[in-house]
């Protein structure tokens, strides 16, 4: 049943590499203030999903309508607005090395808005405080740990005040307890802001910590979508061996398979 007034909708959607189709006809929504983690294993096609819903990747086919507008059939400047009302964290933070922290964050005002620098310098200091990075606006990124960078990276994306916000892997590489902290600050900031929140991960502590409902995603299709309770209590199969952690019993076709994506991509990358 489609929720009411969802942000975000997803209706059949499919994306292929030539003539790899990688994601098979993708159906679910996200509603107004939760957080929805997207979890699946190497190749299932998460991070393809994730591409394609901040409209890096196009679509073969299908919709994706955000705020009421199909992504996938608007005109570019269209989706350059509606970009303007999300943000992203990237699962390699993406800061630019020959820039201070502060500047990263202040970026995307400066390409965006026509604020002044006076106001400009105030808002940068205060998306870092929210994060946590308060008085480090002149280090550079280098300067910086792992968990640092992430933060600073939540920053950036909280610059413009976004309606969506996206993670991509926001514990990858990171030791338990500073993995703890970065799913603490996802909580913080839902709670502060109210904003619709999507994350993708295959780190199961976290999605359970930080999520209200999940969707798992496996070879390209969705197989189970619920809140946490329903995702713990679930039986079937699939959702049973991701929480359990149990192997692939075929792990030569799982290879197989994950090469064979591999290669498409490279060639039309």
């Amino acid at each position: 049943m489609r929720e009411a007034n969802p942000v975000i909708s997803l209706r059949d959607l499919r994306v292929s590499y030539g003539e790899i189709e990688i994601l098979h006809g993708i159906h679910f929504d996200v509603k107004a203030g939760e957080t929805l983690v997207i979890l699946g294993g190497s190749g299932s096609g998460k991070s393809t999903l994730l591409r394609t819903l901040v409209g890096l990747e196009k679509p073969s086919s299908g919709q994706i309508w955000i705020n009421g507008q199909d992504i996938a059939a608007i005109s570019h400047e269209e989706l350059y607005e509606i970009r303007k009302k999300t943000g992203m964290s990237f699962q390699g933070s993406a800061l630019f090395g020959s820039m201070t922290v502060g500047e990263n964050v202040a970026l995307p005002l400066r390409e965006h808005t026509k604020l002044e620098d006076s106001t400009i310098e105030i808002m940068l200091r205060l998306k870092l405080e929210q994060v946590g990075l308060a008085g480090f606006e002149y280090h550079m990124p280098s300067q910086l740990s792992g968990g640092m960078k992430k933060r600073a990276a939540v920053a950036r994306a909280l610059a413009m005040d976004p309606e969506i916000l996206f993670f991509d892997e926001p514990s990858a590489g990171l030791d338990p307890i500073i993995a703890a902290g970065i799913d603490q600050l996802i909580l913080e900031l839902k709670k502060a802001f109210h904003m619709t929140i999507i994350v993708v991960t295959h780190e199961l502590a976290s999605a359970f910590l930080i999520a209200d409902r999940m969707v798992l995603i496996d070879k390209g299709n969705v197989v189970a979508i619920g809140t946490t309770e329903e995702m713990r209590a679930s039986a079937q199969p699939r959702v049973r061996q991701f929480l359990d952690r149990v192997p692939e019993p075929d792990v030569e076709g799982e290879l197989d398979y994950l090469q064979t994506l591999t290669e498409q991509y490279r060639r039309h990358a």
